[in-house]
């Protein structure tokens, strides 16, 4: 019996020893040859110090029940999986392993990735997904695919209930990209990371394109053309650095707020200066984020998609302690207009801060939409209308506080009080129109501008009798479309009042198994 103890035990060792073997210095050196950091090293980084707990080391590869290709027999099958702290709070986590058999997916491989997204959907906690995979393994056929359709499907069932995250640290490729996809947010390194549908060698035998690995999916292309990532990093640690500060402003799921952090010092400093960020002439430029940072708590603004559609701002941030969520008009960029892009940016931000429990703050200063036969004929109808669907639908507290301009369809789309807003508020410098002043005295004056003597001196005062008769806020105050016209330099206080005062706000949906946004 002693002996029998003693050979269980020697087996035990033994499997330990190459289980160590198997993630070797050696090996590791494949990875920081290319400028990247190992699956495990990506953990220690991620956790907290000796949070992490691995769940199903020792799963090894299904064998092939047909002779074509082989499938290397090693522990972990390419996927790490766990859960641990970050910041003190649970995380689930997969991260693929590319040293081994290039992090490909297989049946087992793909198992061990269902069961760690089933587990955080129970426990109700953050997953995220650390990728660097070869992607579908070919030798184990449509089992690799069938495994694929299963994270898709979790991915979906997740949405909306608990912080979906996707950490490309490597390439994702074919149908690897799609959970991403499915996922609340995307980060990137740039040089090392990638995502496409088709690689480079596709692309050149099939369009005789020449493209290069980051020209065609890199990071910087996928933040700011495509918008499939939100962040992007020139390195490993400062991409999980920005992960870990995004989870600071999210809840662990759709039953609980956002945590709220006991920071001292954190009222901005010169707040009476917001009078002044606004130019007296409303068609010059200025930088909203500027106005941002003296209304939030400070240096806790947190922007999402900064590169993607620069003319509208998303971002998380903190007014007096608690979490809300920022979308913005960006004047400095395409003067703020609302195009196709910003539409979808902006429509999926709002979703996600309503399903998580965000509240939410428009800072509007829009001249419209953006004309051209380009955005109409690519949809701009269709598009815009994701983020007036957005709006209407969500339960959050919605603040809007008109800056400058706010006109037409834009105004409406951007949280107007008919639209559901809870409070909108104005600075005396806004306008509320239908159209801008020149526009609109062009169409109404036309003849008499075709007949002045001066059609110049007569157009400069038309616009100014507007600007002070029909587009001043006073009007909306007075008709109720506005709540109250306030001192920028109030506006900090302001707000915390009314967040304070909707933070128990109900809404009944109406009984339907879900709307038909307009995607």
């Amino acid at each position: 019996m002693e002996q029998d103890k003693r050979k269980a035990f020697r087996r035990f060792i033994d499997r330990q020893e190459a289980f160590i073997a198997q993630n070797s210095a050696e090996r590791a050196l494949k990875q920081h040859e290319k400028g990247k950091l190992t699956a495990r090293e990506r953990l220690d980084l991620l956790f907290d110090e000796d949070s992490f707990t691995e769940i199903d080391a020792y799963v090894v590869p299904e064998g092939l029940s047909h002779g074509f290709g082989k499938v290397k027999r090693s522990f972990g099958d390419g996927v790490i999986i766990g859960h641990g702290k970050v910041n003190g709070r649970l995380v689930f986590c997969y991260a693929q392993d590319f040293l081994v058999m290039g992090g490909s997916l297989g049946t087992v491989h793909a198992a061990k990735i269902d069961k760690i997204q089933k587990m955080a959907l129970k426990m109700g906690a953050p997953i995220i997904g650390l990728i660097d995979s070869g992607g579908a393994r070919i030798q184990e056929g449509v089992g690799s695919l069938a495994g694929y359709a299963r994270i898709f499907r979790n991915n979906i069932k997740a949405s909306g209930v608990i912080p979906q995250i996707s950490v490309i640290m490597g390439p994702a490729a074919g149908g690897a990209v799609y959970s991403p996809a499915l996922t609340d947010f995307i980060f990137m390194t740039r040089q090392t990371s990638y995502m496409f549908v088709t690689g480079p060698d596709v692309v050149k035998e099939v369009l005789n394109e020449d493209v290069t690995f980051e020209e065609l999916g890199g990071a910087d292309v996928h933040a700011s053309k495509s918008g499939v990532a939100h962040f992007a990093y020139d390195d490993e640690e400062n991409t999980i650095l920005g992960v870990k500060k995004l989870l600071s402003f999210l809840p662990s799921n759709n039953l609980e707020n956002p945590p709220i952090l006991n920071r001292q010092d954190i009222i901005p400093e010169n707040s009476d200066n917001l009078r002044l960020l606004v130019p007296d002439d409303p068609n010059k430029p200025y930088d909203m984020v500027d106005v941002i940072s003296h209304i939030i708590d400070k240096n806790s603004f947190f922007e999402i998609s900064e590169n993607f559609a620069p003319n509208i701002i998303t971002g998380l941030a903190r007014l007096d302690q608690k979490v809300i969520g920022i979308l913005a008009n960006q004047p400095k960029v395409m003067a703020g207009t609302i195009d196709i892009d910003s539409s979808d940016k902006g429509a999926r931000f709002v979703r996600f801060c309503d399903a998580f429990n965000i509240p939410i703050l428009v800072l509007e200063d829009v001249p419209g939409f953006l004309p051209g036969v380009n955005q109409e004929h690519a949809g701009i109808i269709r598009h815009g209308a994701k983020l007036l669907f957005a709006f209407a639908e969500a339960s959050v507290p919605k603040i809007t506080l008109i800056l400058r301009k706010a006109y037409g369809g834009a105004y409406i789309v951007m949280n107007s009080k008919n639209l559901g807003g809870d409070f909108n508020f104005a600075w005396p410098m806004a306008e509320v129109a239908v159209m801008g002043p020149e526009g609109a005295v062009k169409i109404i004056y036309r003849k008499e501008l075709a007949e002045a003597e001066d059609p110049v001196k007569l157009k400069k005062e038309l616009v100014e009798k507007y600007r002070e008769e029909v587009a001043n806020p006073y009007i909306a105050d007075e008709k109720g479309y506005i709540d109250e016209v306030i001192d920028p330099a109030d506006s900090r206080e302001k707000l915390i009042t009314v967040y304070d005062a909707l933070k128990n706000k109900h809404v009944e949906r109406q009984p339907k198994k879900h709307g038909n946004i307009p995607l």
